[in-house]
């Protein structure tokens, strides 16, 4: 059986705010400026240019220089710096050219990124990716948590977190997971919500199962966080993104954290991990913050 979790100080020196310019991709500004005031962080504002088509092998990351479409990106970068919500936040940018994902992975370890927030506009369908493909990459090969505002997401004015809902599967090892949460909701003063969906299980058999995981979520959580909350425990019937999306809207939750799984990105498992995070983000009214496990 998992573990309690560690729970420690959560540091966001560094955080990375990607744009295209988009509408979609600055919606998530206001989040990074949020999170930037209570932690203290500096902001790193990054566009990347897209490789030029007839290079077909991308070598080392360039910066981008002279070239027409970086200096027009620079002009908007010093121009999204002025933001009203930015005011007395420490922000720099940096324009890159190369494959957005291998340069946002390469930006996140050399910066010393803590945390990469991104907006996306996850027009496109479930049997499809759901997200956007610039913030599918990102999202995938980030190597540091990634805070995800899908298009539903209407917390931007005065966003704090009030209520976080944490999605946990106890059968894998959710103490990684649950112990950011815990940790953010420490700091934040906020009520947490422990979820676990455990989809096809017949009526009659419901009430042993729920007891069962009501006493398995407890044992993940360390004795000290009582002395700050009293996480709720709920278990739900429904298909995991079904379950997270629904206890979101009921409890209006302000942040969802959950776990993806590296090796299992697109792994046929029962549980599909990715693609329930994408179905998420896409539905969910507020941001979501994945961590890579």
């Amino acid at each position: 059986m998992p573990s309690a979790p560690e729970v420690t100080r959560i540091s966001l020196k560094n955080i990375l705010f990607p744009t295209d310019f988009s509408q979609s991709s600055n919606a998530a500004l206001p989040f990074a400026s949020a999170l930037a005031r209570i932690y203290g962080s500096t902001i790193l504002m990054t566009h990347v240019v897209a490789p030029e088509p007839h290079l077909r092998v991308v070598l080392d990351r360039l910066p981008a220089q002279d070239d027409i479409p970086a200096l027009e990106a620079k002009q908007k970068l010093t121009e999204l710096m002025e933001d009203p919500s930015l005011r007395g936040i420490n922000c720099k940018f940096a324009v890159e050219q190369g494959e957005l994902g291998e340069v946002v992975s390469e930006i996140i370890r050399d910066r010393q990124v803590d945390l990469v927030v991104l907006g996306t506009h996850g027009h496109r369908g479930f049997s499809k990716l759901v997200l956007g493909s610039g913030a599918e990459q990102i999202y995938r090969a980030a190597p540091c948590p990634v805070l995800t505002i899908g298009p539903k997401s209407h917390k931007s004015e005065d966003w704090k977190l009030r209520r976080i809902l944490c999605p946990v599967d106890v059968a894998e090892d959710p103490a990684p997971v649950l112990g950011y949460a815990l940790a953010l909701a420490e700091e934040n003063q906020a009520e947490i919500v422990i979820l676990e969906a455990i989809p096809l299980v017949p009526w009659q058999h419901r009430s042993l199962v729920e007891e069962r995981s009501h006493r398995s979520l407890q044992d993940l959580i360390p004795a000290h966080a009582a002395d700050w909350c009293t996480p709720q425990l709920m278990v739900r019937w429904e298909h995991p993104a079904e379950a997270i999306l629904q206890t979101a809207a009921e409890r209006d939750i302000d942040l969802i954290v959950m776990s993806v799984h590296k090796a299992r990105a697109f792994a046929l498992s029962s549980h599909l991990p990715w693609p329930i995070a994408s179905e998420v983000v896409s539905r969910a009214q507020c941001p979501v913050l994945t961590l890579r496990i």
